[in-house]
This record gives structure tokens, sequence and C-alpha cells, in this order.
């Protein structure tokens, strides 16, 4: 199953029309659960510096989603925004271009390459290192970039059913995954040698947020995969369910999950 295909379909849409990628926007942080985690945090974070402006390294924005979130509500800020995808980069530069946000700039780099030395007090890497086959590397370069009693933040599937695999013989749902997900143990293996230690980590996508990840996400797309002409039934869908897959989610933003299909991780420089 191939998830990148589908984004791509809103990628074209969205790119057209200025005010239709805030409403995509709005869609993303409303029908994804790691929105909501991530947001409350980077909020959190927000007041550990106090009113002083801080800068921020998006490690691998996508649409941009959450260059946005904190252009509005981390500020003061200055956001560096990047990922490896060329088309992506132009979207967004253009977007931001049209929406006159001047806080945020935007740049391709591969961050198995990069070279920043103590530039960023806060770096957010949302759903990136699952991507990464190399990923001490991409941790190290992080370590290097951020300043002193700087923060990571990082969310991805965790080895407990994330990318959907609960077996060994199961497959990821996301074809485009390096790996199925993290522990914090792992993550600690991998950061705490570096120079990192853990500041906050929380299981995602518990007995609840599995489950409307499924009803809100896995089978819509699956849907989309038979048949692009589904997309046209979406409306109908998510009129039926999204009242049960938004309470499922507010269960699971409110509870201490032991486990869950995903993680979010915070470690300090």
């Amino acid at each position: 199953m191939h998830y990148d295909p589908v984004k791509n379909i809103f990628a074209r849409i969205i790119k057209r029309v200025s005010f239709l990628r805030v409403l995509f926007y709005k869609i993303l942080d409303l029908m994804f659960l790691r929105s909501w985690y991530v947001r409350r945090e980077l909020k959190k974070l927000r007041k550990k510096f106090g009113n002083k402006k801080i800068t921020i390294y998006d490690a691998g924005s996508g649409y941009g989603q959450y260059s946005y979130f904190m252009s509005k509500h981390l500020q003061p800020c200055e956001i560096y925004s990047v990922d490896v995808k060329e088309d992506w980069i132009k979207d967004c530069k253009d977007f931001f271009s049209s929406r006159k946000i001047s806080n945020v700039s935007f740049a391709i780099e591969d961050l198995t390459n990069v070279n920043h030395n103590e530039k960023f007090d806060l770096i957010v890497c949302v759903d990136v290192m699952e991507h990464i086959p190399d990923d001490v590397k991409v941790f190290r370069n992080f370590y290097n970039a951020l300043k002193a009693n700087g923060f990571l933040l990082i969310n991805t599937p965790s080895i407990y059913g994330g990318s959907d695999v609960h077996d060994d013989d199961d497959e990821s749902f996301i074809g485009e995954h390096a790996r199925d997900g993290y522990s914090k143990e792992d993550l600690e293996s991998k950061l705490h040698p570096i120079g990192f230690s853990t500041y906050q980590s929380k299981y995602t996508y518990g007995f609840w947020g599995d489950k409307a990840w499924r009803l809100g996400i896995k089978y819509p797309i699956m849907m989309v995969n038979v048949s692009k002409l589904l997309l046209f039934i979406l409306p109908i869908y998510y009129l039926i369910t999204f009242p049960f897959t938004f309470l499922m989610m507010l269960i699971d933003f409110n509870l201490n999950n032991k486990v869950g299909s995903g993680i979010n991780f915070i470690a300090k420089k």
C-alpha cells in the first residue's frame, strides 16, 4: 500500500489556490491525531523560552503544515523549513509568499548531509525519521545544529503497531518507510550516546487512537488506492464516520498511553 501517491493527489489540488491550502492545513490538523500531539507539545516548548525570539528548524516540512502553524502560534520566531523534495519546497515558497508570511524561509536539504552548527533553539521532525535508513547520522546532524539547551521534537510511528505492523509477517501499510517505527528505548539508545538527554516521551495512538486512525485514515486511503473515483464518495463516508473518529481521538489525546502505534519524543541538548 502506498501513501505518497494519495498525498500527491491533494498536493496537486491545493497548490493552485491559496485558500484551499489553508483549508487543507486545517483539515490535516483536525483529522490527524499526531497533529494534535505535536501542536500541544510545540506550544509547551515555546513557553520554555519565555519571550525571546527563537530559531526553529522544520526538518522535513512536507506540505509546510507545521511551519504555517509555528509561524502563527510560536512567535516571536524565525523558521528555516527544509525538505528533500524540490517540488514541495517550491509550492511552499509560493504559498508563504502569497500569504506574506515573512518569518519562514525554505530550502532543499537532505538531512543526512546538512552541516548546521549551533544555529537553532528547536528542531521539529514530524514523521520523517522512519523514512531515513541512516538515522544516527541525522541525529548527529541535529545535535550539531542545536544550540545549548535546545530541544529536538521527534514524532514517528512506534514499534508497537506503527506503520500498521503488528507481527513479523506484516507488511508496512506505508511502503515508503525504511523502518516500522521506534520505541522510547530505541530512540534513547541512539540519541543519548550523541549527547542528548530525554526531556519527555509519550506514546500516541493507543487503543482508541489506533481505532480512529483506521476509521479516519487507513480505510479511506485503501479505498482511493483501489480507484481514484472513490474520492467522490469520501465526503459521505466522513459525514457518517467522523463523529466516532473525533470522539476516539479525543479520548486518546487525554489518556496517558502505556504503549501506542505512535511516539512523541522530545530530547534536550
